[in-house]
């Protein structure tokens, strides 16, 4: 089927107290393993694409945009693209063109004033394009001159009174959050801060998004749905698949050099764990 748009999947996520799960995409093989996985638990899921990803890709977005498109259309279950945590302004003014129907702009980096008003900038532009933009915010810095907190440092928070201003002075259509996750964690012991998470859904009326969603336990990620997550965010626990499949091809073959024999077991590695936890965060909304 055709490429769907992600705005609508988080919104009828959010409608039926859901989450949509929403993966980091490096190869081809990460698409595929993601659409087996999504096709395999018989839910719609989201393809990201993030600017380091296009980084490592020598700059080059469409490649691997375009192969994620022509994979989704081949799926048998809805398939959106979305532009991930874009910094560059240039990148992110590619976004319509190359297929995508959301993006995460990302200017977290920034004290508060410089973070919402490039923020508001990029939302008027993505509307513009008929694109939905999430934005997100942490500990906000600047203060005392100090450098902003990042969203997925360690004791990093967003706090619900200044959540509810950014969303209404910047215009973006969801908000990731910093309830206690972290990026590119490789074991799932992240605590969230679920009485944080309950004010932030009453304060904040767009769709909440959970990222370093890879190192967040099962039941910690059912209670963040239960408790207003409507998109999450999982990258690094694909690639912790792909890699311990991999090296166990090759340890156990080490005279191996056809790259279709491991790769083959590390894109059938992470369509299990993507068909996993799809299935877990399809459980979590009585779905």
């Amino acid at each position: 089927m055709p490429l769907v748009r992600s705005g609508p999947l988080v919104a009828d996520a959010a409608a039926r107290n859901g989450a949509v799960a929403a993966f980091n995409i490096i190869t081809l093989e990460h698409a595929e393993a993601v659409i087996a996985g999504a096709e395999t638990a018989g839910a719609p899921v989201i393809l990201q694409i993030s600017e380091n990803a296009v980084r490592y890709r020598q700059g080059q977005v469409l490649p691997l945009a375009r192969a994620a498109a022509e994979a989704a259309r081949l799926a048998s279950v809805p398939v959106a693209l979305h532009l991930d945590h874009v910094k560059s302004d240039r990148l992110l003014r590619q976004a319509a063109d190359a297929g995508f129907s959301s993006v995460m702009y990302d200017a977290a980096h920034l004290p508060y004033a410089e973070n919402l008003a490039a923020t508001r900038s990029a939302a008027d532009w993505a509307h513009a394009q008929g694109l939905w933009i999430e934005a997100e915010l942490g500990e906000v810095g600047g203060k005392d001159r100090a450098a902003p907190l990042d969203a997925h440092a360690p004791g990093a928070r967003t706090h619900p009174e200044e959540a509810c201003a950014f969303v209404a002075a910047s215009g973006v259509d969801a908000l990731a959050v910093a309830v206690g996750s972290s990026h590119a964690m490789t074991s799932r012991t992240a605590i969230l801060d679920h009485q944080l998470l309950g004010r932030l859904r009453k304060t904040v009326d767009v769709p909440l998004v959970l990222h370093g969603s890879s190192g967040v336990p099962d039941a910690e990620l059912t209670a963040a749905v239960a408790g207003g997550i409507s998109k999450v965010n999982i990258g690094t626990a694909l690639n912790l698949a792909m890699t311990a499949a991999i090296r166990e091809v090759l340890t156990a073959q080490p005279e191996a050099v056809d790259s279709r024999k491991y790769l083959k077991a590390g894109r059938r590695a992470m369509a299990e764990t993507a068909g996993r936890l799809i299935t877990l965060l399809a459980a979590a909304a009585g779905g």
